[in-house]
């Protein structure tokens, strides 16, 4: 916050004195010191020449925590309403320490505010720090919440105990009821049916819970009153709750939920050895479209007739598109979803280099991050690759260099790319273009989309629309 804004707030909205703006200036040059050490927002405020409510004349946020501002307040009235201590400060010159308070964006904080005086021992303004305590508010809320439901639960297991049995029966989960020793004082007819999987007698009353399943002795154990973990028991995967109980200041034990999440893992496992596959076959769909690729490429080197040239091209652009959709594939988390920004970024770029026209023909792009499905991908692939060689091709004939701007648009539920150029224009050929006919084809069947391409006031729009 520079001087000469202090001073303009000062001079404008307060009564202060030339004296007594440099003794606010004075203050707020250690704003950001005083930020980084205490990791909180730290303000000065004065009063307003109403008398009525202060303005915020400088403000430091911290670099050592999260600011609790997402912009800037310095200009900003201080009500009141929401900020009491500061006004009460301002007026009576007390201190105020670890205040509740409501900030400008309407976060509760902690509010520290003491005043500053001038040389007459007369309050010329405040000193305001402010923490934050939304996320300290709702873990209080949470832990009182948690404390008296888990009251709540150990008033009804003890019921449980003295053959009033309250919870339902049928639960799939394995609960048992230990007390502070350890013991089992109840079983629900999961739990007794899991016991029984094990050991022949399946006899629990009064035994130790860690004599069936010692594995989670060190859960047990473990201080925390609330903790979940998973862990494998009799070659099977459960997933482990334990909540402390206690009723009127007392401990009365532990309540742990044993579920079998075996099925569950061995999904994911499934998942995991088909995503690894699903990966391998798209690596080598890329690298056999590449071969073909090199392949076209050395018989183009060995000599061709001229006629037959542009045809290896055209075929040689469409193979790297499609390759392109399994490289980007590669090289994201996920197997079955594309970027299309960067899909078409790298179909363009890579045509520009590979046209071999000996012109100046830059290419942008814009638009958002859009993920469409691979097997979408590969269409779009197909199309950018045909409507951006058609604009290196054909619209800049007579013309040394050319702009073609790709852009990407997502509107509701539609997808849109327009490949712009500013070239000669298009005109309708007098006979059938193979690639706008593969376009017209692939987006109609493929993409449930429209196409249409017309000459605009400076070149040509080829636009595509098609459902996300």
């Amino acid at each position: 916050m520079t001087n000469n804004k202090i001073e303009e707030l000062c001079t404008l909205h307060t009564n202060l004195s030339e004296v007594d703006i440099e003794i606010i200036k004075s203050v707020a040059a250690n704003l950001f010191l005083i930020a980084d050490l205490n990791k909180a927002n730290v303000f000065v405020d004065c009063l307003t020449k109403e008398g009525k409510h202060a303005i915020v004349v400088a403000e430091a946020s911290p670099t050592t925590a999260k600011s609790i501002y997402s912009k800037p307040i310095v200009g900003k009235f201080a009500y009141d309403v929401f900020e009491p201590s500061v006004l009460s400060s301002l007026k009576t010159g007390k201190p105020i320490f670890l205040n509740r308070a409501l900030t400008q964006e309407g976060r509760t904080v902690n509010q520290s505010v003491v005043p500053i005086k001038n040389n007459r021992d007369k309050v010329i303004g405040t000193l305001i720090m402010e923490k934050d305590i939304s996320e300290q508010l709702k873990t209080q809320e949470k832990m009182e919440a948690l404390s008296e439901a888990t009251e709540t639960l150990s008033e009804i297991l003890v019921g449980i105990t003295q053959n009033r049995p309250i919870i339902p029966e049928m639960l799939e989960e394995s609960l048992f009821l230990i007390d502070d020793r350890g013991r089992i004082v109840y079983c629900n007819p999961s739990a007794s049916n899991l016991i029984q999987e094990t050991y022949a007698d399946g006899h629990w009353v009064d035994r130790m819970l860690i004599e069936f399943f010692p594995e989670i002795n060190s859960i047990l154990e473990d201080p925390e009153d609330l903790l979940i973990k998973e862990l494998t028991i009799l070659n099977r995967f459960f997933q482990v709750k334990k909540i402390r109980l206690s009723m009127k200041e007392s401990e009365y034990g532990f309540f742990v939920i044993l579920k079998n999440i075996t099925e569950l893992r061995e999904k994911e496992r499934e998942l995991i050895v088909k995503s690894v596959a699903i990966r391998e076959i798209h690596h080598r769909v890329k690298n056999n479209l590449q071969t073909v690729a090199s392949l076209l490429r050395l018989q183009m080197r060995r000599g061709l007739p001229e006629e037959s040239k542009i045809h290896f091209e055209e075929s040689l652009n469409r193979i790297t598109s499609i390759a392109a959709v399994y490289e980007i594939i590669l090289s994201n988390s996920t197997v079955d979803d594309v970027d299309l920004y960067q899909l078409i970024e790298k179909i363009g770029n890579e045509l520009v280099k590979e046209s071999g026209v000996d012109k100046n023909i830059s290419l942008s792009y814009s638009g958002p991050n859009i993920q469409i499905k691979s097997n979408k991908a590969v269409t779009v692939a197909l199309v950018v690759n045909e409507l951006v060689q058609n604009c290196v091709k054909h619209a800049f004939k007579t013309i040394e260099s050319g702009e073609i701007e790709v852009q990407l648009q997502q509107m509701d539920s539609q997808i849109i790319v327009q490949v712009i150029d500013n070239g000669e224009g298009y005109s309708p050929p007098s006979k059938s273009s193979l690639g706008l006919d593969i376009v017209r084809t692939l987006i109609e069947h493929d993409l449930s989309g429209q196409f249409k391409i017309h000459k605009a006031e400076n070149g040509t729009v080829a636009s595509v629309v098609f459902p996300i």
